[in-house]
């Protein structure tokens, strides 16, 4: 980073003598000069190993106020990153207000302003501090552009080498953004920011940072422990302004914002911007688009999942924020837990959270829900989860508080899906993935939406008049197969978005499986598969089951050319499996279902397009092998027939 630092000489000989003796031998060589010199100085440029705070390279502008010098004034002003105006008498002081800061207005140049009081040598009567409130608090509360203020004597080099931190601050750490001098608080998007860091800091959420939370707190953002000493100074000067800031089980969040903006009214800025920095905020006080959005590529036909290491993180916040230990999250409990976030994911909104996942008699999510819920919304929009993995504290979530890890780690991609397309299609292999969706099709009034219910292990509330899905819901819970191992399964009822849905064939690619489901008790229900399958051939490219719903009910005959178990049949498939939300063998269909994601290459299309396919492949294959053993068996007959032809002879 380069900054230019532009020196404005208020007045004509005092001014510029300040700079001078400034920029040549009192900042440069430490020494002050007493000879006559240039009235304007060439650039100067400071390297960054000369003490300069975020390894910026300095490069300070001498500049004239004389009349005819106006021009290329105003082109150095428009270039700089800071001005440093500076005044050394009555004369000088009344330009500051009156000419210098309406001029920089003028301009629309929004850059910072350092006021500097020079010469202080000459008038050791006055104090610093009544130079401060006479003279240089009024300015500042007229132009919110001046940084700060400070007051100096090159003779003495009395703060000349602060005059130029406190400019290289006012680029770095600029105090604007934070705090409001004049009502003296600090700025609100500084309070949000501060409030996120301090939820991320408080490991056990009982709102107080306790001792060990701030020594971590100090390591992580200064790369060191509080002292005993300090935390007691720290303490001390919060409960000059309320008890409540601080009590024996630490500070609390107002403490902790009114420790920063005591930071910020003593002119230490630089301390607030290091611990934005290391939470990731940039110099607009938001978090960086590449914290939020890391670089996470996926390969094509592969999905993204949880990792061991995510699954632990949101267990971690589940178990910190379930105060009450009712198994569930209630309202309350997910607004505090997702507070240091915009909210709760647009996504989830969208589905109707929480009444998509699992919850508990009261109607709270259970940590199985929970789970299950970001297993969707990684395996639908990795992004989402990453940016909210980001706003939790997934970075600073390891045992060491100084040890960051980035959002990725919480991800994993799986291993590409194979399909291979129909005219050559082969048995795929089984999938090594722990996420299914499967998409369940059929007409309505068909019983899609209570089985989504009761796979939420909800009962199904039966009602009077029918009331049809509109838009797509998607019912998330674990599978639990043969052997323990856990499957998310996602169940996507598609609503009036099906026809734009399955005409997507992106989204049919994300998918892993089709349920054709009907209402064997309803003789016009069955009829709508046939045409859809006919409408979107693609849908033969993806593993399906066929459900005969509400089995509890009279089985009719269906009102088309072909009955559905003879209809499966000329699939190839396996025959409607008749179940109903009534039963608790329903369960059993959630495993089944698992088991064809996990091995698709069992529930394919085999009947239709004989010959070309796989079944025409095996059908060939068929007709080799039994001519060659026809073959075998000839010959065989033949070496036989010789042998007994020679015996008889």
């Amino acid at each position: 980073m380069v900054e230019r630092i532009e020196c404005l000489k208020n007045g004509n000989w005092y001014g510029f003598e300040m700079v001078d003796q400034i920029i040549s031998p009192s900042l440069v060589k430490d020494v002050f000069v007493t000879t006559k010199i240039q009235p304007t100085l060439p650039q100067v440029t400071i390297p960054p190993s000369i003490g300069t705070p975020e390894n910026v390279t300095t490069t300070i502008v001498d500049t004239s106020a004389l009349p005819h010098e106006r021009t290329e004034l105003n082109k150095e002003i428009r270039r700089s990153n800071v001005i440093l105006l500076v005044y050394s008498d009555h004369y000088s002081y009344e330009r500051v207000a009156l000419f210098w800061m309406p001029h920089f207005r003028s301009l629309a140049v929004n850059v910072p302003v350092v006021l500097c009081a020079n010469k202080s040598d000459q008038n050791k009567g006055v104090s610093t501090d009544q130079v401060v409130d006479d003279e240089m608090l009024p300015v500042m509360a007229e132009f919110k552009e001046i940084d700060s203020c400070i007051r100096t004597s090159a003779r003495e080099h009395h703060n000349i080498n602060e005059v130029f931190f406190l400019c290289q601050k006012a680029v770095t750490d600029p105090i604007a953004p934070l705090f409001d001098s004049k009502i003296s608080a600090l700025k609100p998007a500084c309070v949000s920011a501060l409030q996120r860091i301090f939820y991320l800091c408080d490991k056990d959420q009982d709102g107080y940072l306790s001792d060990k939370e701030l020594h971590n707190f100090q390591s992580k953002c200064f790369g060191k422990p509080l002292g005993d000493l300090d935390l007691s100074a720290i303490k001390t000067s919060l409960q000059k302004y309320s008890s409540d800031l601080v009590t024996e089980t630490g500070i609390s969040c107002p403490g902790f914002v009114q420790l920063n903006k005591l930071f910020a009214e003593k002119g230490r800025h630089e301390t607030i911007w290091l611990v934005l920095r290391t939470f990731h905020y940039s110099d607009s006080l938001s978090l960086h688009s590449s914290f939020l959005n890391p670089r996470f590529d996926v390969p094509p036909n592969s999905s993204v999942e949880l990792s061991p290491a995510g699954y632990r993180f949101f267990v971690d916040l589940f178990l910190t924020h379930d105060k009450d230990n009712d198994g569930g999250l209630s309202p309350s409990e997910l607004g505090t837990l997702f507070a240091p976030t915009p909210g709760l994911p647009s996504q989830w909104l969208e589905n109707g959270f929480p009444s998509c996942t699992v919850r508990n008699d009261a109607g709270y999510v259970t940590l199985q829900g929970w789970l299950a819920q970001w297993s969707m919304t990684t395996f639908t929009s990795h992004k989402t989860t990453l940016a909210y993995l980001a706003y939790l504290g997934f970075d600073s979530s390891l045992p060491s508080s100084s040890t960051l890890r980035p959002s990725t780690e919480a991800l994993t991609i799986t291993k590409p899906r194979k399909r291979p397309p129909r005219p050559s299609r082969r048995r795929p292999p089984p999938v090594s993935r722990t996420v299914l969706e499967a998409f369940v099709l059929g007409a309505s009034h068909s019983g899609k939406s209570s089985l989504l219910s009761t796979f939420l292990s909800r009962p199904a509330a039966p009602s009077p008049t029918y009331s049809p899905s509109l838009q797509p819901y998607t019912a998330v819970n674990t599978v639990e197969l043969p052997g323990g191992k856990q499957v998310t399964l996602l169940l996507s009822e598609l609503g009036d978005h099906e026809s734009s849905i399955l005409a997507n064939q992106s989204a049919l690619d994300k998918c892993d499986m089709l349920i054709y489901a009907y209402d064997s008790s309803d003789a016009e229900s069955f009829s709508h598969i046939p045409l859809l399958r006919q409408k979107y051939p693609q849908l033969d490219d993806l593993p399906a089951l066929f459900v005969a719903l509400k089995a509890d009910k009279d089985r009719v005959k269906q009102n088309c050319e072909v009955q559905p178990e003879e209809y499966t049949d000329q699939l190839g498939m396996q025959k409607p499996l008749h179940v109903s939300v009534a039963w608790g063998s329903v369960q059993e269909l959630f495993v089944r279902v698992a088991e064809v994601g996990l091995d698709p290459g069992s529930a394919f299309v085999r009947g239709e397009g004989k010959g070309e396919g796989e079944e025409g492949d095996e059908g060939r294959m068929r007709l080799w092998i039994a001519l060659g053993a026809a073959g075998v068996v000839a010959a065989a007959f033949v070496g036989i027939w010789r042998r007994m032809s020679g015996r008889m002879e």
